[in-house]
């Protein structure tokens, strides 16, 4: 079965909506036992006394969930031909056990190569939302196959 978005769907304005997804405690604090073991990602205490005044997330664990929302919404369905890396990444709110997050993507630009035919790269932001919050922003290159 032939994939259904191609390097041509991908055109500068265009939004997916990838859906929403709650914090989990567990897969956050596991992440953060696991990754990114500072104090206030995996103490209850820790994180009440920092500036974010509860235990708060990691922000590389942040981005995995975003991830996760582009690999089911859109990668798991496109040409995608992978990444050549991307040149921000930010989370400008800390994240909550049980918050609700709003997954999103941006085309900003699009282009074929002109050194290899078939292929398009496309300049993408990905973005995650509490309610009205953006509490992450990433932008990078993805690239994918065209259609001929």
């Amino acid at each position: 079965m032939a994939p259904e978005l191609a390097f041509e769907d991908f055109t500068a304005g265009r939004v997916f909506d990838l859906g929403t997804t709650v914090v989990d405690r567990d897969e956050m604090l596991a992440f953060a036992r696991r990754f990114d073991p500072q104090p206030f990602h995996v103490d209850e205490e820790a994180g009440k006394a920092s500036i974010f005044g509860a235990l708060a997330a990691s922000g590389w664990f942040t981005a995995s969930l975003w991830m996760r929302a582009y690999a089911d919404g859109v990668l798991a369905r496109a040409t995608s031909l992978g990444s050549p890396g991307g040149d921000e990444i930010a989370w400008p709110a800390p994240v909550f056990a049980g918050d609700a997050l709003r997954a999103s993507m941006e085309v900003l630009e699009a282009r074929r190569s002109r050194s290899r035919p078939g292929l398009g790269l496309v300049r993408l932001r990905g973005r995650l939302h509490r309610g009205d919050l953006e509490v992450y922003r990433a932008s990078f290159t993805g690239m994918f196959g065209t259609r001929d």
